[in-house]
């Protein structure tokens, strides 16, 4: 991804035209659960990459090109269906995705964090604000999956249970 952005960005600025670079992150790359810490490294950096890219090209004059980081929910693709043939209920396909991120853009939304069918925006923006405030409040890390917070952290979603998706 680091190898894309500085291989075109520099063309794209000089062609003058508007135009976006949309760079796809992930929910874990905020929230990074346990379970796969590489996925959740390479997500972050995803994040922080495009977060910088946009702070540059805001600040390179007359430069048109805008960055955008499309967070996806579980979305049923060619890759996520591990031998499944038919779409998980709580899966979004593709197109909803697709629809998402061009409402998104057309909002000027930087950040393009799509719901699922088992995860709403709701809950998303609750799990991310949980995952900072466990830097300001000083938590231990991932508290969210500590069981000294399991009723702290479902009071403060509003659900039954802290571990539904």
């Amino acid at each position: 991804m680091i190898n894309g952005v500085q291989s075109f960005t520099q063309a794209m600025i000089d062609q003058n035209t508007p135009c976006a670079i949309i760079n796809t992150g992930s929910k874990q790359g905020i929230t990074c659960p346990p379970g796969d810490t590489a996925y959740n490294i390479s997500k972050a950096g995803v994040k922080v990459l495009t977060e910088g890219l946009a702070h540059e090209l805001r600040n390179v004059e007359g430069c048109r090109i805008t960055a955008h980081l499309l967070v996806p929910g579980s979305t049923f693709t060619g890759m996520t269906r591990r031998g499944r043939t038919a779409k998980p209920p709580g899966s979004w396909v593709p197109e909803q995705v697709a629809d998402m991120l061009v409402a998104g853009m057309a909002a000027g939304d930087f950040y393009i964090i799509c719901p699922d069918n088992d995860v709403t925006r709701d809950v998303d923006n609750r799990r991310i604000l949980w995952a900072a405030e466990d830097i300001i409040r000083n938590r231990p890390a991932l508290s969210r999956w500590h069981p000294d917070y399991k009723d702290e952290f479902a009071a403060f979603l509003g659900l039954e249970s802290p571990f539904r998706r």
